[in-house]
């Protein structure tokens, strides 16, 4: 694990290394902070105390320009890991590409993220490809439908297999804006056993908890911890629901605790990375957890 200059080597455990990306970007502007702000946050975390935690800076490709601007100015000690969302068209990907590339003092493409039609199909996923150099990972989210028929959802969870046989990572959005953005716990489990039957690293989009919240006032949002204990029994064949359903941080905290090296590689090699805001960097409450130091 590599960490800025300044922050703690060993303030990160390997489970939650570069775990959690800042997307605050993908935020309308109506409601976003600016890019300054955005910059001057996601800097002065990554070289913080718990730098370590932090993953890439989601982009969309649209905002990219104000991006290298703000960072040109800010002059970051290292380059920034970017994650381009392509917002419009695939055509734009290759000029975004060529404007990181030749601002390497800047930023350093990690992904190139998108969105995936319903009927995402094989000579699309090509097409992805083309656009994505080998070093740089394609992230593709087929969405969910709006129905949760039996029949969509075998719709969508088809298409993840497909982006995961092709060589992409699928995207799972775990939250957002609309209430329909938020998966049900079976969503979440299905999803989770494809891609570990596929094998395939994946990301997602909206984990604004550590831990799931759902008191029944506010609205339900899934947990971090969940997620990677999930992933973790998926691995094991153990009982993935329940642990997607816990509300109770402490037990999610100790199965966390208890995992063997193997299972953070296993864990890690499949969820890759995790898409939060407003808040992108919940160190305090994985301290308060005792899973930081």
């Amino acid at each position: 694990m590599t960490t800025a200059a300044g922050a703690d080597p060993w303030a990160i455990p390997p489970l939650f290394a570069q775990l959690v990306d800042d997307t605050s970007l993908l935020q309308p502007k109506s409601e976003a902070l600016g890019v300054d702000a955005v910059v001057a946050r996601y800097l002065s975390a990554r070289d913080g105390r718990y730098g370590g935690l932090v993953g890439q800076l989601v982009c969309p490709v649209s905002r990219l320009p104000a991006l290298v601007q703000e960072l040109a100015r800010s002059v970051p000690s290292r380059p920034v890991d970017v994650s381009l969302v392509v917002d419009t068209g695939l055509g734009a990907v290759p000029k975004a590409l060529s404007t990181v590339f030749s601002r390497s003092s800047l930023l350093t493409p990690r992904t190139v993220e998108t969105a995936a039609p319903p009927d995402v199909d094989g000579v699309w996923l090509e097409r992805v490809s083309e656009f994505v150099p080998e070093d740089v990972m394609a992230v593709v989210e087929p969405r969910r439908p709006a129905s949760t028929g039996p029949d969509s959802t075998a719709e969508w969870l088809e298409a993840v297999r497909r982006v995961a046989a092709h060589g992409c990572a699928p995207k799972l959005r775990c939250g957002g804006p609309r209430a329909s953005d938020v998966p049900s716990v079976v969503e979440v489990e299905e999803f989770v056993r494809v891609v570990v039957d596929a094998g395939r690293p994946f990301t997602t989009l909206g984990l604004r908890q550590v831990v799931r919240l759902d008191d029944g006032v506010r609205p339900v949002q899934h947990g971090i911890l969940n997620l990677l204990v999930g992933v973790a029994r998926a691995l094991a064949g153990g009982d993935v629901r329940t642990a997607l359903e816990s509300t109770d941080g402490s037990a999610l905290a100790h199965e966390v605790g208890e995992f063997s090296e193997r299972a953070v590689k296993g864990v890690r090699g499949l969820l890759s990375r995790c898409g939060a805001d407003p808040e992108p960097v919940p160190a305090t409450r994985l301290a308060d957890l005792g899973l930081l130091a």
